[in-house]
């Protein structure tokens, strides 16, 4: 057994560390039962570099599908082309509103203690995006195929900036990995397309839909589960997992389309139950809405997603 992961065993014995550990060797049981995984991306955590280890989940087939917000998907790639521009400002709680206008100013965009540079990551974006997003006048496609096209054209590379093994959507283009992006249009991506698409230089149409995302991943689901079942792990709360979660109870009440429930359901959240927050709501209320089964196996991790992902991805890949 490696570092982390002993570490891992001999020190994380209760509460919320427990969980986390009970967890990772549930996910491991059901890649070992041959069982494919969802893993769902809220939040900043690209900016929070999680593509490091994500990165290398992908590359060694223990994720299948990612279902993610608009800003991972780009702020991810924005890292890998931008990183030495970034910003950290690690005393972020004791800015004043004059300090947050010097640091727009000064072309940042600041992410909690990560300020995102406007001009080197965003706009260098793009320049590169729009000229594949005009391609949608013949050929529409959904938002993260035209960042995988961009990704594998090789324009991006005189531009990398960190190590592209860290980047988890590069991973994931050359995997071909499939992907949901639901709520698109909420990214800067998603505006600035809005944006063209409102001067007349782009078309709605030449962008495929939330819909046609859902359609996408009901195929892909009915596909995989004639062979095998699928297991759903939720980092953070948010559409990204409220989406793609739904595709069970779509195809089984909906339509009429006999699929089996998740196999395995695990979320880190830092969201409180008591709010009505559906992303704090415990895993057995899923049960009641068909989603998970009483027999599926059902982890919460009340805790920081930058902190406890890392840590889970680690002892899945046994580091």
């Amino acid at each position: 057994m490696s570092t982390i992961s002993k570490f891992i065993d001999t020190y994380f014995l209760h509460f919320n560390a427990a969980a986390l550990v009970d967890a990772s060797n549930a996910y491991n049981d059901q890649l070992n039962q041959k069982n494919k995984m969802m893993v769902t991306l809220a939040g900043a955590m690209s900016t929070a570099e999680m593509g490091k280890l994500l990165a290398e989940m992908i590359r060694q087939d223990k994720i299948h599908i990612i279902s993610c917000t608009g800003a991972n998907l780009e702020e991810d790639v924005m890292n890998l082309v931008a990183h030495s521009h970034y910003e950290r400002v690690p005393n972020y709680r004791d800015l004043s509103p004059a300090m947050e206008q010097e640091l727009l100013d000064k072309g940042f965009n600041r992410v909690t203690d990560t300020c995102i540079p406007e001009e080197e990551a965003f706009r260098r974006l793009e320049k590169h995006l729009i000229h594949h997003w005009q391609k949608g006048a013949t050929k529409p496609q959904l938002p993260h195929q035209y960042v995988y096209d961009m990704l594998l054209s090789g324009e991006l590379e005189p531009y990398y900036e960190i190590d592209p093994k860290d980047s988890w959507v590069l991973a994931a283009a050359e995997k071909n990995l499939p992907m949901v992006v639901p709520g698109w249009e909420d990214s800067t991506m998603g505006n600035i397309f809005a944006g063209y698409c409102l001067k007349g230089e782009l078309e709605p149409s030449y962008m495929k839909s939330g819909i046609q995302y859902m359609t996408f991943l009901a195929d892909w689901y009915q596909q995989v589960t004639k062979s095998s079942q699928v297991g759903f792990f939720q980092v953070g709360g948010g559409i990204a997992g409220d989406f793609p979660i739904c595709v069970v109870p779509m195809l089984n009440q909906d339509i009429g389309q006999e699929v089996p429930v998740w196999s395995y359901f695990c979320q880190i959240s830092d969201s409180t139950t008591s709010y009505g927050s559906y992303s704090g709501a415990v895993p057995n209320e899923k049960i009641t809405w068909g989603k998970l089964s009483v027999d599926t196996p059902r982890f919460v991790v009340e805790s920081d997603a930058s902190i406890v992902a890392p840590l889970m991805f680690a002892k899945i890949l046994g580091l």
